[in-house]
């Protein structure tokens, strides 16, 4: 958007990893910085490295998908589907989550309480073959090859790791991924405008929408509060980190709060009964551009989000899904329900536009490389 403006706004907070460039965060000044792992600190080098290993398809197993397969920069990094699609064609049970501002996610993916780091997380749909996504288990070796014989890689996995002996490991792999995942960040929507002071940022609809979302009638920033959207966040100033899964009403079968028995939420890895249906909730910013929605997808619109959550919990009438999850006894008691007008709707909407940063969907620091 404005150059001159996020100028103005942007800080820089570096990092200084001895003879490698500095790395420069362009934050908003009244933003904070995310957290970085002590064991894998940033560089423009490291960031240019993952970010070629994000869209590089040969680090699948048949060589027909990148990362960017399920992480597409003109849909905020997500996919676009219901569910995503594995190398195998195998169907993953979830949504893509948008890779937007994880830098600051307290906790990853949509039900592991446990997974809070992006270095962590990327092994899973690399080697992961439950189900299979890149398909590349048990070929670990070949990521470190791959490094090793490509004469770019080469060059740039040196110059990465400097220090290392062998700089061409799958542990560098991902690091390089992770680096560049966690450089994804997106604070120049209308919003932050409006934030920083610009009052025509928002429409008059807009901010009508926005007292709307922060009231305590909708409840909506009770799990999408704070600077990004969502209750599961951190940055480098935390004292105590905010972590946050929801029941949020989406299923009731057979009367008895269950959800369907491949997406179960935190319950799949507790055993415990009150996790029934408990997914994190997501971070709203660029949300007009992540459809479909909720953890498997099932909702197609943001308007129908907003149905959703007006009713207190889906009504499913017939079929194997059935059950009105409004009476589910697991429901998180933010979702009471609400009347809106047909204005109030149109106000919610906007402001929820409000969050889109158009600039992350083009940047060129985070495009394809072996594109033109």
């Amino acid at each position: 958007m404005l150059l001159a403006l996020a100028i103005a706004m942007a800080s820089a907070v570096v990092i200084q990893l001895g003879k490698q460039p500095a790395y420069h965060w362009d934050i908003p000044a009244d933003f904070p910085a995310p957290s970085v792992p002590n064991d894998n600190p940033m560089s423009v080098e490291k960031v240019e490295l993952g970010r070629w290993l994000f869209y590089d398809v040969r680090l699948s197993g048949n060589g027909t998908m990148a990362c960017s397969t399920c992480h597409m920069q003109r849909l905020a990094f997500t996919d676009g589907r219901p569910r995503s699609i594995g190398s195998t064609g195998e169907l993953h049970p979830r949504n893509s989550m948008s890779l937007v501002n994880t830098a600051y996610a307290s906790r990853l993916t949509w039900a592991n309480s446990l997974l809070d780091r992006l270095e962590d997380q990327a092994l899973t749909p690399l080697l992961g073959d439950n189900p299979v996504e890149m398909g590349m288990g048990g070929r670990e070796a070949e990521v470190g090859e791959l490094l090793a014989s490509d004469p770019e890689y080469r060059v740039l996995a040196r110059r990465t790791f400097p220090n290392d002996e062998n700089p061409y490991s799958v542990l560098n792999a991902v690091r390089a991924t992770a680096a560049f995942v966690r450089s994804i960040i997106s604070f120049d929507s209308p919003y932050d405008h409006y934030l920083a002071g610009d009052a025509g940022a928002l429409s008059e609809s807009a901010e009508r929408g926005m007292d709307l979302f922060f009231s305590e009638r909708l409840e909506c920033f009770h799990c999408h509060g704070g600077f990004n959207f969502t209750d599961s966040t951190t940055h480098a100033s935390a004292t105590v980190e905010s972590v946050g899964f929801h029941n949020n009403g989406l299923y009731n079968l057979d009367h008895s709060g269950a959800y369907p028995s491949d997406n179960t939420g935190l319950y799949d890895m507790s055993g415990d009964v009150r996790d029934m249906g408990r997914f994190k909730a997501p971070s709203l910013r660029n949300v007009t551009l992540t459809a479909p929605y909720m953890h498997d997808g099932s909702i197609r619109t943001l308007k129908e989000v907003i149905d959703h959550y007006a009713r207190g919990g889906r009504l499913i009438e017939s079929g194997a899904q059935a059950g009105d999850g409004r009476l589910s006894p697991y429901k998180s008691e933010f979702v009471v329900g609400f009347e809106l007008s047909d204005q109030e709707r149109a106000d919610l909407l906007a402001f929820l536009t409000a969050l889109t940063d158009e600039s992350v969907l083009t940047n060129p620091r985070w495009t394809n490389p072996f594109e033109p």
